[in-house]
């Protein structure tokens, strides 16, 4: 981009003049979705489900969400999706919906995206894990349709040591324990309630692996860490390394092997160990091969050359911007990202995994090439936004504080969407202080537009609206920490007391709004 160019782009962006509020879309047209963003609509298809006497399906994403584009672009949009939808009330949250994310606290939702099959009734059957293959989704869906008991009552039966069928371990074993939100359990104790799941799961017969016990051990060690859950001993390496060296079992559980290498790793094998290296090298074999293949979506490869990336960086800090690793692997990435690049002509596919490609660009130390990418694909998003924060990100780590707070600035500028713009206007502020602290005039009234377009969202205090804000106020109140920014807090608290005094009392909402710009009370 010329530097002329990105000038004007920079100065119109830093103007911060609100967008047009884009009109958020259904997941698929295949499908008779319900848009809700309000209790009475939910109330409305709870009554339509009692009546039919079907489940409920809810979808909570938001446009610009690169794993929502992934569902859209590989199960909302297959025509077996559309077959089992008749089984079921679709029903879509969006995020940006006006009062949507007040629903955040009825649902026990916060991350996008976020899929939950209920009973007519409103019991929770299970939450559908969105990083899995399109294929198994499809299956555990079917699962939870095929008269699906509530997740609380399966997993109670199950620690009571009660006879459950084949559906009902599945179920838990694909549960999105990753989405629970301490649902079903504290996250604190996930560790040793997956292990103890995976002693108690049902062995395999005939001298294979259970596929079942095989994901819980899988996601038990993923979420293990200091000593908690999983106690690695031979049987258990050797397990791994069993599931590892098996095509069709690592294709199975390829959302546990790439999204928990690292993790998995480093609880069997200590840094330095002798084992360690024979485990990177295993975990690395089985993901070129789940990388090659051509029935996984691109999402899903994606996801194994991103944990090959990871594991080569294993044990180099993680702030490393400019890591070794080797030649063969960064040709990988780069043809893999290329190839891309160049075949996908879906928006919701392109929103997704160029987006990721370009994180693993820069995960890789190849700067440029992710630059690259990503400016060449702002015309062609959907939610260009997404791509300029994440130039903005790639800027940062290298130290190009001017031109990281201009595309942060040009992202906030163009998104849209009360919770986006909330959300993308934090970040914006979150970096203008880290960058360029002495910029009061500027922070003042990046702060005092977010307070304004707070003011007219009526879920502004509510979910991840109200956790955009929080890291604001705690952003500004550090800032002012020696006093010297007193004046402009005094302006911004009086702007805020005049919001919140217009905030529904409902549910902590203003007690939400007064607390904010407010050092943190001390503890007793």
């Amino acid at each position: 981009m010329k530097p002329t160019l990105l000038a004007l782009l920079v100065a119109g962006a830093l103007q911060l003049a609100g967008p047009a509020q884009a009109a958020p879309s259904l997941p698929s047209t295949n499908v008779a979705w319900q848009a809700a963003a309000a209790d009475a609509d939910i109330e409305r298809a709870f009554a339509q489900a009692r009546a039919a006497k079907k489940p409920v399906l809810l979808y909570w994403g938001a446009t610009w969400c690169p794993p929502c584009n992934q569902l859209k672009a590989t199960l909302f949009n297959r025509a077996e999706f559309a077959a089992l939808s008749k089984n079921f009330v679709a029903v879509h949250v969006d995020g940006d919906r006006p009062g949507a994310q007040k629903l955040s606290r009825r649902f026990k939702v916060s991350g996008y995206p976020t899929t939950v099959l209920f009973t007519p009734e409103g019991q929770e059957i299970t939450r559908l894990p969105g990083e899995v293959d399109a294929a198994q989704m499809l299956q555990v869906l079917q699962l939870g349709l095929n008269g699906g008991r509530p997740v609380k009552a399966v997993l109670a039966d199950a620690l009571a040591a009660k006879p459950l069928s084949a559906g009902d371990w599945k179920l838990l074993a694909y549960y999105s324990w990753e989405t629970d939100e301490a649902q079903v359990v504290p996250k604190a104790e996930l560790p040793a309630l997956l292990t103890r799941l995976a002693v108690a799961s049902p062995a395999a017969g005939a001298g294979t692996e259970s596929e079942i016990t095989t994901r819980l051990w899988l996601k038990a060690l993923a979420a293990s860490d200091d000593g908690q859950g999983v106690k690695p001993d031979a049987s258990l390496r050797e397990r791994v390394r069993r599931v590892l060296a098996d095509p069709a079992q690592s294709r199975e559980h390829i959302d546990a092997i790439a999204g928990g290498a690292v993790d998995i790793v480093r609880t069997l094998e200590a840094e330095g160990s002798a084992g360690r290296a024979p485990l990177v090298a295993a975990f690395d074999a089985a993901l070129q091969r789940l990388q090659a293949d051509a029935t996984l979506s691109r999402s899903n490869r994606m996801d194994a050359l991103y944990a090959r990336i990871q594991l080569a960086r294993i044990d180099m800090p993680k702030d490393t911007v400019q890591p070794k690793l080797p030649e063969p692997l960064l040709k990988d990435v780069r043809e893999f990202v290329a190839r891309a690049d160049r075949e996908i002509t879906d928006g919701y596919e392109r929103q997704a995994v160029i987006t990721y490609a370009g994180s693993a660009l820069g995960l890789a130390g190849l700067w440029a090439e992710s630059e690259t990418l990503l400016k060449a694909n702002l015309a062609k998003s959907h939610s260009p936004y997404y791509l300029m924060s994440q130039l903005g990100s790639n800027a940062r780590k290298q130290g190009r504080n001017d031109e990281a707070l201009n595309w942060y600035a040009q992202a906030f500028d163009k998104s849209e969407g009360p919770a986006t713009r909330l959300q993308w206007g934090a970040t914006y502020l979150m970096a203008l202080v880290d960058l360029a602290p002495q910029d009061a005039a500027r922070i003042e009234k990046t702060t005092a537009q977010l307070l304004a377009e707070a003011a007219k969202d009526e879920g502004a205090f509510e979910g991840r609206s109200a956790r955009s804000l929080q890291r604001i106020s705690a952003k500004l109140v550090a800032w002012n920490g020696d006093g010297k920014q007193a004046a402009a807090m005094k302006r911004l608290q009086g702007q805020l007391s005049g919001v919140c005094a217009k905030v529904d009392t409902a549910e902590g909402q203003r007690a939400t709004c007064q607390a904010l710009l407010k050092p943190a009370a001390k503890k007793a």
